[in-house]
């Protein structure tokens, strides 16, 4: 199908603009599953439509943003419906054989088909008549009834070109009713009639039917024709008629039965205070359970909850099961799905590129190339309406005659914007500015930075699509990328926010952040919420230039002390980094340094500790906190003057590091020179300089080695000079000369048994003494016995 937009967009007439359609298998196959369950319902045995006691199946629901695809799915699954030439490659075949009526209904404001209830019970009724061609006798009656009290004068088929539902059907729909009221009154055996008032016939067929005539009962004979009929006419009356229409169709022959496949689009136009016109659409759904519904619309359709008794008529999970709330995490592609509500999401990058590059076509190749494809999928976080409206954009750039780049589609488009707030009260529109400043929110977190006393407004903007749900993250809900980017760069809208605006939001973030993070330390310490606020706080700090960190330094040093060491900014692998320009900056880098500090060269962490503070941005609290580690990573270079300065400056500061600076000092790498003698030589590579010689020593002589342990004693005393005043044993020179001798036991007690046999000459037992000693050879078979 061509995309006439596009195709009058430009003279050229080389390429070709085509109406790409890509991805939505899930959502194909969502509407065949539940339309195979509801034939097979329909066609039980124990089927009833007057039953109004039984739960509700017939109903499917999309809810999305706005500009997701809503409408172009509905648009699609129509087309699908009607003719198999115009079902989608992707979507596979389906299964049933039972005849399908697809009527699309745009309820929209700006729709004239959908914008009250009787122009959506006359669609549906033409189209019934197009795809019918014979009267439904029960419901033209009561129709025929409803029209000469409600129109009096003004003829059904004058009105219906008039309103705008004139098509090829529009004609029969008054030569349908006309007939049923004949035959009507040919069964009622009052030819009379038939020219007369439907007043009159109505009243002659309740007469009838209250007599129990069968021929009136074969007709009408639904059980609740009668007091319908006898009911004032009215948009009341008019709601409870699908009942008569249900029953119609369920009286007709086999080979003319079918199933209405009914579809809703652009739902959230019929919210109101009192859900008045909602109310009359449910009793729709409910009172024509052997038709099906689609429903599409921007927020979660909320009949089963039981608190909007008295509003609706049917609410509760009992009613309909399938409507029921469930968790809003996002389930593998193979899970079995279940429930009746689903979320349509964004496209994924694959799908943008396939629809960006099908979109416009020039002697068969993409005429947007794929450096601006890439581009505008970036942009777009798989928004459909941002694709669209990035195209436009594409087209409006070559009429120019300049060729477009990349750069151009590095921006949000107005009209997104537009579309996203049309449906939003003015305190919702302040709640999500106030929420684009975060990454992550929850209701009291949202509640203050936007200065709000309830969280009444925050709870409804948390309902609407455009904002994500995650029940078992920290914070459970985030603003659309797409959206938050528009509404951070807006200046179009009539009531956009200024600087001053976004600087006062901004600080309320800031201090809604630190409260929450100061509450919840003060019940115990939280590593996650500490290393999320931070992430937030300095972000907010550095976008709109908040000189004033507050508790953000506080949060610094409790980051630092637990000696974890998460990232907090993107790390710097290349280069020496952007320069700080502000205090939040500079912050950021300087925790990005420590905590990169296990990850990089120590004279990269010194270096970026040195930029820091060659910035003078970073607040008085913290400026011993990098003269402290710069000094830690000065001592692991063995730059040991440039690390007792560091370590020096800090013990003067009298800050909370000076106590470490002390510590510090005091184990400086290498030994204090004695007097007279020159100070101790570097050390050996691959030694570090705080093992002695005597540790070796001690660990050769544990381990059986007197031969390296004295040649370690010997080199620690000659490198370093003598130990302490209190030689220890591990210190003592031996006896040059032979070893003197242990304390033996008397000779009885240490004789040893004679050999049970001859020994072998490698044991060599007459040494005695001096073998034992010495290392020798391993003991052969006969000497282990």
């Amino acid at each position: 199908m061509a995309d006439l937009r596009a195709l009058f967009s430009s003279n050229n007439p080389a390429f070709d603009a085509a109406e790409a359609f890509t991805d939505r298998q899930r959502q194909w196959a969502l509407v065949a599953s539940a339309l195979e369950e509801h034939l097979r319902r329909t066609a039980a045995a124990g089927f009833d439509v007057e039953d109004l006691e039984a739960p509700r199946h017939n109903l499917l629901v999309f809810h999305g943003v706005g500009g997701v695809g809503k409408s172009t799915l509905l648009r699609k699954i129509e087309a699908a419906l009607t003719a198999a030439e115009h079902r989608p490659e992707q979507w596979g075949a389906p299964t049933w054989t039972q005849p399908l009526l697809p009527v699309r209904i745009d309820l929209s404001r700006s729709a004239s088909t959908g914008s009250d209830f009787e122009r959506v019970i006359l669609t549906i009724r033409l189209a019934l008549a197009g795809a019918l061609g014979r009267p439904m006798p029960s419901f033209d009656t009561a129709l025929r009834h409803y029209w000469e009290h409600t129109h009096p004068g003004e003829p059904l088929d004058e009105y219906v070109r008039r309103t705008g539902l004139s098509g090829r059907f529009a004609e029969m729909l008054p030569g349908q009713l006309q007939a049923g009221v004949g035959e009507m009154a040919a069964a009622l055996a009052l030819p009379g009639l038939v020219g007369s008032t439907a007043g009159q016939l109505a009243s002659a067929l309740v007469s009838a039917l209250r007599e129990r005539q069968e021929r009136a009962q074969a007709l009408a004979g639904a059980a609740r024709t009668a007091a319908l009929l006898e009911a004032t006419p009215g948009l009341e009356a008019l709601s409870y008629y699908p009942h008569l229409l249900a029953w119609d169709l369920d009286q007709l022959p086999a080979k003319k039965r079918l199933t209405p496949v009914i579809l809703l689009d652009t739902f959230e136009d019929t919210a109101d205070r009192h859900r008045d016109f909602e109310r009359l659409l449910q009793r729709l759904v409910w009172l024509m359970p052997n038709a099906f519904f689609v429903i599409g619309g921007r927020s979660r359709l909320q009949w089963a909850d039981p608190a909007l008794h008295g509003q609706l008529d049917w609410t509760g999970p009992t009613a309909w099961p399938g409507l029921t709330t469930t968790a809003t995490v996002p389930q593998p592609r193979a899970a079995a799905v279940s429930g009746r509500q689903h979320l349509i999401g964004d496209l994924s990058p694959e799908d943008c590129e396939t629809h960006l590059a099908h979109r416009l076509v020039q002697d068969g190749q993409p005429l947007i190339n794929a450096d601006i494809r890439a581009a505008i999928t970036a942009r777009s976080h798989g928004l459909p309406l941002h694709l669209d409206l990035a195209v436009s954009r594409f087209l409006e750039i070559r009429r120019t005659g300049r060729t477009p780049t990349p750069q151009d589609f590095d921006c949000t488009f107005p009209a997104l914007l537009a579309r996203t707030l049309s449906d939003l009260t003015p305190e919702e529109r302040h709640l999500l500015r106030s929420v684009a400043l975060l990454d992550a929110f929850d209701l009291d977190l949202a509640t203050q930075t936007a200065g709000l006393t309830q969280q009444a407004p925050a709870r409804r903007l948390a309902e609407r699509p455009l904002i994500s749900e995650n029940p078992y993250a920290l914070w459970p809900y985030h603003l659309h990328r797409a959206i938050r980017s528009a509404v951070r760069d807006d200046h179009h809208s009539d009531d956009r926010w200024t600087s001053a605006d976004w600087h006062q939001a901004a600080n309320r973030a800031r201090a809604a952040l630190g409260d929450q993070w100061t509450t919840t330390a003060a019940l115990g310490p939280s590593r996650l919420l500490l290393v999320a606020c931070l992430r937030q706080g300095l972000r907010l700090a550095r976008d709109h230039h908040l000189t004033d960190l507050g508790w953000l330094i506080e949060a610094a040093y409790v980051y630092t002390d637990d000696s974890v060491w998460e990232p907090l900014a993107p790390p710097t692998t290349t280069g020496t980094g952007p320069v700080p320009d502000t205090p939040a900056d500079a912050v950021a880098e300087l925790l990005t340094a420590i905590a990169r500090r296990q990850h990089e060269h120590r004279r990269r962490t010194a270096e970026r500790l040195t930029a820091v503070l060659d910035t003078g941005l970073l607040p008085t609290e913290l400026t011993e906190m990098a003269l402290y580690y710069r000094a830690k990573a000065y001592k692991d270079l063995s730059q040991n003057t440039d690390a007792r300065t560091g370590m020096q400056q800090v013990a003067d500061l009298q800050g909370r590091l000076a106590p470490k600076a002390r510590r510090g000092l005091a184990n400086r790498p290498g030994r204090r020179p004695r007097p007279g003698l020159e100070g101790p030589p570097s050390p050996r590579p691959g030694r570090h300089p705080l093992v002695p010689r005597r540790h070796r020593g001690r660990r050769h002589r544990l381990r059986s080695r007197p031969y390296r342990s004295r040649t370690a004693r010997r080199r620690r005393r000659t490198r370093h000079g003598p130990g302490p005043s209190r030689p220890g044993p591990l210190l003592r020179r031996p006896r040059p000369g032979r070893r003197r001798a242990r304390a033996r036991p008397p000779a009885p007690e240490r004789a040893r048994p004679a050999l049970q046999h001859p020994p072998r000459p490698d044991c060599r037992p007459d040494q005695g003494r001096r073998n034992r000693r010495r290392r020798r050879p391993r003991p052969g078979p006969a000497c282990r016995r």
